[in-house]
C-alpha cells in the first residue's frame, strides 16, 4: 500500500509589495468640506515561484474625488507567499483565487485605512469582498488566448 501524502497549505510570508499615495491638490483639498466620492478597483493575480510555492497579489486603487478634484489616490499591493503541496491540480486554482485572497484582504484593508488616516483624511474602510464570486465570474469569462 502506498502512503498517502498529507495536503499542505501554509503561509510563508505576507508583505506589502507596493504602496503609493498621491494628494495632488494639497493643501487646498484639506479645506474642502464636501463628502468625497470613493472609487475602488480591485484585482488579483498569482504566480508559481518554485515547486509548491506561489505568490498571490491583491492590488487595490482607491480614488477619492470632490467634484472634479482628486482628494487622494492610493495604490496598494498586498502579497503573500503560500506553500501548497499534495493538493490535486484542479483544487490549486480555487485556493489561489479564493482562499489566498481571503487571507490577504484584511491586511490590504488595514494598509489602505492606515495610509489614508496618516495622510490627514478620515479612514477608508474597504467593504468585504466575495472572492469566490469574482473567481467564478473570471472562470465563466471566455478565454482570450
Amino acid at each position: 500500500m502506498s502512503e498517502q501524502l498529507q495536503p499542505v497549505f501554509a503561509i510563508e510570508k505576507i508583505y506589502v509589495k507596493d504602496l503609493s499615495l498621491e494628494i495632488p491638490n494639497a493643501p487646498n483639498i484639506f479645506l474642502e468640506r464636501d463628502t468625497p466620492e470613493i472609487n475602488l478597483q480591485l484585482g488579483t493575480r498569482n504566480q508559481s515561484i518554485d515547486t509548491g510555492l506561489y505568490e498571490v497579489q491583491l492590488t487595490v486603487t482607491v480614488t477619492a474625488k470632490i467634484k472634479d478634484k482628486i482628494m487622494f489616490l492610493v495604490e496598494a499591493q498586498q502579497a503573500g507567499i503560500f506553500r501548497i503541496q499534495n493538493i490535486p491540480n484542479e483544487e490549486i486554482d480555487p485556493v489561489l483565487g479564493i482562499g489566498c485572497p481571503n487571507i490577504l484582504f484584511p491586511y490590504l484593508r488595514e494598509v489602505v485605512s492606515d495610509i489614508v488616516t496618516r495622510s490627514g483624511f478620515p479612514p477608508v474602510i474597504l467593504n468585504p469582498v466575495n472572492f469566490e464570486a469574482i473567481y467564478q465570474q473570471k472562470k465563466a469569462e471566455p478565454s482570450t488566448h
